[in-house]
This record gives structure tokens, C-alpha cells and sequence, in this order.
């Protein structure tokens, strides 16, 4: 017997029961895939086996595996345990077939070695209820799981989780309200890495038709690194880097595996170059099959250009993870001369950042290089990268100062998360504010994103030109008091416009 605040709802596999909450039906836990264990364990998810009766969907379904924390710092897991890792959870105005609203699915961010649907700051009550949209989050497999390239499995089953979660969004999302024919995927960090593989993965094509990218990071492997990395995977467990060498650790167990490897990245500079000073050894693996090729050489190509894309990236992107790592301030000439001898682009990359930053501290070089390279760059290249394919793009730069520590953290990676969800107060934007109370800019931004990003999950237009080169590469500038204007990172532009964004190698 259902209360009258339960909701029922048929999907192809069976019936679920949500509940209405504060206007809204919200179903958690909706499993779209097979528990990737047993003879499942790191291959392609397989299609849920039908249930009787009716399934209550009411939690959210366990996270994937994952490490314990982010440089150092715990991440609270406070989820239901178990092998079902793989669930949607669905916010709807209206569990109204008729309805047809706009389809949004999240995918969540991580280093592609953390993160859950779950996650308090990912409540999408906000989002759905302001623009009137139906809103999905997902969970998919991270670290080994998901992303390491072993011996006997496909390559990249993070992201092949993500698509088959699509594809239960084209399959069931009429009942809950929703339109398959206009859904939107949208992403930050992993998350927006992930959104751009699937921009341009065969596999993905025709499940979307728009997509969102907030800080896409650069990491993308080559197979030889991926092979190299996952030797060492398998070194570290003291077993072969096989499927069916990995499948008999218990899955909770594996991520210790890569945490440790994690910690000694450094090691491993003469092999594998720059990932090597980066916090995770995954990432999405160019293996020629499933992820064909870069997003950015794929887009240059016309493979996105049915999709509309809205993509950005915050000002200060890298301070966070300085913060994170106690170094904020503390950054000396050396460190800042070896990052840029690190990540600046070409032979003369260093010198040419000093020449174009000239009154720049160390701390302050240390800092914009890495922005660049890891998120500033890629973002900004991959609208360009798919104007050049004929599709249509629009690009944004978040600048406006989280408020904890008098601002000193600046525009930094993952602001946009509370912004966007509304949600100060969990995961990340309890750090970001604080102490410092939620300031009244801060809700207008909120109000800004939202209607921005619900805008163009409904049109395709979030309220400002699309991003062309013939017109200064113009830019929505996210601030307190937010305008269009040709791209804002200029110099950093120019110092990158001759690098060639592939798979990163195995250096021999």
C-alpha cells in the first residue's frame, strides 16, 4: 500500500516507487545496469534483469569503490553499502508522460578515482525545480574499476557505464516527465572529461543532443600509457595487470591499490611525464575503439557537430589544489620553476611565461601554468575545436571569489558546483564558504547558472553569443557583475596556440 505521497513509475525492467518531495517526484537508486561483480566484474555493464512487483526507490544506491580521500583529505562516504553501484536517481516536476520536459544528466567529477551520484552536493532539487527540468544523476565506475586498461577487458568502462545510463534515459524518461529527444548531458572536472569522450564516442552518438563542460582537463592517455600504468597497478597488488588476475581482490580492497600508486607518481617521471605530477593515475584511454580519439581532434573533425556546447572553466582553477595540499602561499622560486619547466608548453615554454606574466611572483607563475595547462586550455580549445568542426559552441570563465579565507582561494576548481546546484553547504561548498555565510552575490549567480545552463538544456541558447573567432572569441564572464567580452585569458591563449592537445604519451 503506497502513501499519497508515493509515486509509482514503469520502466522497461519494472515498476518503482518514489516519493514527492517539496513539488517534486525524486526516485534514488534505480539500478540501469547488472552489479558489475562476479563474471560482470571489469566488463562492459550488461543490461538489468527485469524485477516483479514494485521496487522502492527511495536511497540512493551504493558508490562505486573508490580511495578514501583527495590529497590527504578523507571524503565521507555516508551511503549504503553493497554491489549495485550502478543506479540513476531522477528529480521530476511531473512523473507526467505528457509532459516532454528537458532531460539534464549529470556526471560527476573525481579524477576519475572518486566520486557517487549521492554526494549531498549534488542534490538536484534546485536545479530542477528553477528551470523546470527533469534532472538525472548517475553513478559510474572510477579507478581500476573503471578506467584502468587491463589485460581481458575493455578499455574505458567508466565511460561505458555512462552511456548505458543514457541509454536508460532514452528508454524510460518519458515516464518520468521527461523528453528523450532533448537531453543534455552536463559534467565538471571527470565529469566534464567524460562528457567530451562522449561527445565524440560512437558509441554515445544520438543519446544527447546537448552537452556541458565545466573545467575539461587535459588527461587523456595514450594506450601505451595506460598499459605502462596499469603494469605498475599490477605490481603494486602483486599480481599480473590482467582481468582476471585483478577480479580476485575484493572490489572495497582494490582502491587501496591505487591510492598507494597514487602517492608515488613522482617515480615514474621519466615514463610518464607530466601525469606524473598530476594526483591520479586515470584517466579516459584513446584505445582507438571505444574512445577513438581525442575530443579535441575528434570535434576539429565535425564528430560533435550535431551536438550544441556550452563549455568553461573557472579563473583560479589550480589554487584549490594547493589549498588542498597546504601550499597556498608557500609556493618558493624553485617549485614555480619547475612547474613551468614541467607543464609550459614547447622548449622555451618557461621563459616565455615569464616574459608574459613579467610582474608575476613565483607563487602566482606556479599557479597560472598549471591552471592553463590542466583545465584553462583544454576548455577553451575544445569550443574552438568544435566551431572548426562546423558545430556550434558557447564558452564561459568563472571570476568571481569564493568567499572563505577573505577570497583568498579566487575562482577556484569546483566553485561552480555549489553555484550551480545550490547547495553551499555540502562536500565541497561547505569548504568554499565556510564561515562565511552565503553572500547575496553568490545566490544571484546561483540564479544566473541555473537559468543559464536550464536555458540551454530547453533551446540551446544560455543567453549569450556563441563563441566565434571572427568576433573576438567572446565570453560569458561570471562574476558579481557578469559580462560579454572576447576571451579573458588572452596571453595564456596565445601562449598555447601552437600546442597540439593528443594523448598524453609513454615517454621512452
Amino acid at each position: 500500500m503506497t502513501s499519497a505521497e508515493d509515486l509509482e513509475v514503469r520502466t522497461t525492467a519494472g515498476a518503482v516507487r518514489g516519493r514527492e518531495e517539496g513539488g517534486l517526484g525524486v526516485f534514488r537508486g534505480i539500478p540501469f545496469a547488472e552489479p558489475p561483480v562476479g563474471e560482470a566484474r571489469f566488463q562492459a555493464p550488461r543490461p538489468v534483469r527485469s524485477w516483479d512487483g514494485v521496487r522502492e526507490a527511495y536511497a540512493f544506491g551504493p558508490p562505486p569503490p573508490q580511495e578514501s580521500g583527495f590529497q590527504g583529505r578523507a571524503v565521507a562516504v555516508d551511503q549504503p553499502t553493497g554491489d549495485d553501484w550502478l543506479t540513476v536517481n531522477v528529480w521530476t516536476p511531473a512523473a507526467d508522460p505528457a509532459a516532454r520536459r528537458p532531460v539534464m544528466v549529470w556526471i560527476y567529477g573525481g579524477a576519475y578515482k572518486l566520486g557517487h551520484a549521492g554526494s549531498p552536493g549534488y542534490d538536484a532539487q534546485h536545479l530542477a525545480r528553477a528551470g523546470d527540468v527533469v534532472v538525472v544523476t548517475l553513478n559510474y565506475r572510477v579507478g581500476i574499476e573503471g578506467f584502468a586498461l587491463l589485460e581481458g577487458a575493455p578499455a574505458n568502462r567508466g565511460l561505458l557505464d555512462q552511456v548505458a545510463a543514457l541509454e536508460w534515459v532514452r528508454d524510460n524518461i518519458t515516464a518520468f516527465g521527461g523528453d528523450p529527444e532533448q537531453v543534455t548531458v552536463f559534467g565538471e572536472s571527470a565529469g566534464a572529461g567524460s562528457v567530451a569522450s562522449l561527445l565524440v564516442m560512437p558509441s554515445a552518438r544520438g543519446l544527447f543532443g546537448r552537452a556541458v563542460a565545466q573545467s575539461v582537463p587535459v588527461t587523456y592517455f595514450s594506450a601505451e600509457l595506460a598499459r605502462d600504468i596499469a603494469v605498475e597497478i599490477g605490481k603494486e597488488a602483486g599480481l599480473a595487470a590482467t582481468a582476471e588476475a585483478l577480479a580476485a581482490v575484493d572490489p572495497r580492497e582494490l582502491p587501496a591499490v591505487g591510492e598507494r600508486l597514487s602517492l608515488r607518481m613522482r617515480e615514474y617521471d621519466d615514463r610518464w611525464g607530466r601525469v606524473a605530477h598530476t594526483a591520479t593515475p586515470f584517466s579516459p584511454v584513446v584505445d582507438g575503439e571505444v574512445l577513438p580519439c581525442t575530443p579535441w581532434e575528434a570535434l576539429a573533425a565535425g564528430a560533435g557537430r550535431e551536438v550544441e556546447l556550452l563549455v568553461g572553466h573557472n579563473r583560479d582553477e589550480y589554487r584549490l589544489f594547493l589549498a588542498l595540499a597546504d601550499r597556498l602561499g608557500k609556493v618558493t622560486e624553485k617549485q614555480a620553476a619547475a612547474a613551468l619547466r614541467t607543464f609550459a608548453p614547447g622548449p622555451d615554454g618557461e621563459r616565455a611565461y615569464r616574459a608574459a606574466f613579467p610582474d608575476a611572483a613565483p607563487a602566482e607563475l606556479h599557479e597560472r601554468v598549471q591552471t592553463d595547462w590542466l583545465f584553462g586550455v583544454p576548455s577553451q580549445r575544445l569550443a574552438e575545436a568544435q566551431v572548426e568542426g562546423g558545430g556550434r559552441a558557447h564558452l564561459y570563465e568563472l571570476t568571481w571569489s569564493a568567499p572563505v579565507f577573505g577570497g583568498a582561494l579566487g575562482a577556484c576548481h569546483g566553485l561552480d558546483i555549489p553555484l550551480l546546484f545550490g547547495t553551499y553547504e555540502a562536500d565541497l561548498g561547505a569548504l568554499l564558504f565556510m564561515g562565511a555565510g552565503v553572500p547575496p552575490e553568490a545566490r544571484d549567480l546561483t540564479a544566473r547558472f541555473q537559468s543559464a545552463w536550464t536555458g540551454f538544456a530547453r533551446t540551446g541558447d544560455p543567453g549569450w553569443p556563441a563563441y566565434e573567432v571572427a568576433s573576438g572569441r567572446l565570453t560569458q564572464v561570471l562574476d558579481v557583475e557578469p559580462e560579454v567580452r572576447p576571451y579573458p585569458e588572452e596571453v595564456s591563449r596565445r601562449l598555447w596556440e601552437a600546442y597540439d592537445i593528443r594523448a598524453l604519451p609513454l615517454l621512452k
